[in-house]
């Protein structure tokens, strides 16, 4: 019997890190929400927690906060607040801002937010389901944003936007539920056999399709988007053997599919395809409960499959979105503004410096050169004209139509679709 289960020896991994099937009992008769009971699937288990087999993807800036999270996690699945820039959200962070517009003072407001954030998601929640943090790894103060997620009460931290070797180290110490979020098999094969060195499992992984999902894609150049080695179905295949050789089985490690899950039909057919869960993002920006203005919903559900692109972003990684009349003016200049800016070297817009590496900042020529902040920060205001409006390739669940958490969770688990409900949330930006 392994002493501590969070302080793994190595060579009792496999062992001390599966746990025991009889430890399963108490937790699912204990479970801290499934409020759906006419569904047929199984549980979703992270960390001892029986969810709903539904993860509510992290979606920033500003998208997913704690009133989207909190409405997730009370329904009893997995919510997730996007950490980055939050300070958005709250009036006298934004005020201190525009103060004392400087590094230190955006750096302190934003962490500050994420705080704010996760407590007023753990208070919305009721006890429930269980809260996330993204981390996007990309981003420069990212260590600070684990430090606060564990600090401050988060139950899990999902790190994507590169790989997650060192999450392992950030949270030592921390009884919190660590989800990287990677592409293909030989990424999950990396980071499980470098956590393993280090004595610590992954909780969960997310296994995005960049065919399908919105915002920052899991490839290096567009041309890789549909490449085979990411279909779910091959990953899961492959994984098969990677688990069967590390002594490890499905209990010890879940695995959660996403993008372009946007159906009762297509989380079925996943999860019966072996996935232990689905995460899923765009439908979840657009409920009522979703923490962005009601312009930005109504881009994202209005778009037609025409109106959607892939182009490179900042970050230098391919991104999906809505051709907003900003994004449709900058990629028809794209060229244009590569030939005359491309290698120059510019200082931060917003003075955050908030990515480690920026094709706007640092003169890199085959990245995006825009400011990445000011544009999303747009979008979360409902600004139609000046943001940029990250989305998911597919149609959503429910069309054009505005609904509520518990209305898309009931479509996704069990096909029932209900008559609306007049909205129970009106939107302010505070």
């Amino acid at each position: 019997m392994c002493p501590n289960r969070h302080t793994l020896l190595l060579f009792d991994l496999p062992q001390c890190a599966r746990r025991p099937i009889g430890e399963y009992g108490s937790f699912i008769s204990s479970t801290r929400g499934l409020m759906f009971s006419s569904h047929s699937f199984a549980p979703l288990i992270i960390r001892g927690r029986a969810l709903l087999p539904i993860v509510q993807g992290g979606m920033g800036v500003g998208i997913s906060a704690h009133r989207l999270a909190g409405s997730v996690a009370r329904e009893g699945a997995l919510g997730t607040i996007a950490s980055i820039d939050l300070r958005h959200h709250h009036a006298d962070l934004v005020e201190r801002c525009r103060a004392h517009p400087d590094r230190a003072t955006l750096e302190s407001a934003n962490l500050t937010a994420l705080a704010r954030e996760i407590q007023s998601a753990r208070a919305l929640s009721e006890g429930r389901g269980m809260l996330a943090v993204n981390v996007m790894k990309a981003v420069n103060a990212h260590a600070d944003y684990v430090r606060v997620a564990c600090e401050t009460g988060a139950d899990a931290i999902v790190m994507g936007a590169g790989l997650p070797l060192d999450l392992p180290d950030m949270t030592q110490g921390h009884d919190i539920a660590l989800i990287p979020i990677l592409s293909d098999s030989r990424g999950v094969a990396l980071v499980l056999k470098k956590w393993m060195k280090k004595g610590r499992l992954p909780d969960a992984i997310v296994i995005e399709h960049p065919a399908h999902a919105g915002g920052h894609l899991g490839v290096t150049n567009l041309a890789d988007m549909n490449d085979g080695r990411f279909d779910f179905a091959r990953v899961l295949e492959e994984l098969a053997p990677v688990f069967a050789s590390l002594g490890l089985s499905r209990q010890d490690v879940p695995l959660i599919v996403a993008g372009g899950i946007n159906s009762h039909d297509a989380v079925r057919g996943w999860l019966t395809a072996g996935a232990n869960g689905v995460q899923i993002g765009t439908p979840f920006a657009v409920t009522e409960e979703g923490d962005a203005h009601p312009n930005f919903k109504r881009v994202l559900a209005d778009a037609t499959p025409d109106d959607i692109v892939e182009f490179v972003s900042v970050t230098g990684l391919p991104a999906r979105a809505v051709k907003t009349p900003w994004l449709t003016r900058y990629l028809r200049n794209e060229t244009r503004i590569r030939d005359k800016i491309g290698t120059l070297k510019n200082v931060c817009p917003t003075a955050l410096e908030c990515l480690s590496v920026c094709g706007l900042r640092d003169g890199i020529e085959k990245f995006g050169h825009f400011c990445i902040d000011t544009r999303l920060a747009a979008a979360l205001r409902g600004d139609v004209a000046n943001g940029l409006f990250f989305r998911g390739r597919e149609t959503l669940p429910f069309g054009s139509a505005i609904r509520s958490v518990h209305d898309l969770i009931e479509l996704l688990l069990t096909g029932v679709t209900r008559p609306p409900v007049a909205g129970r949330w009106a939107f302010s930006l505070d």
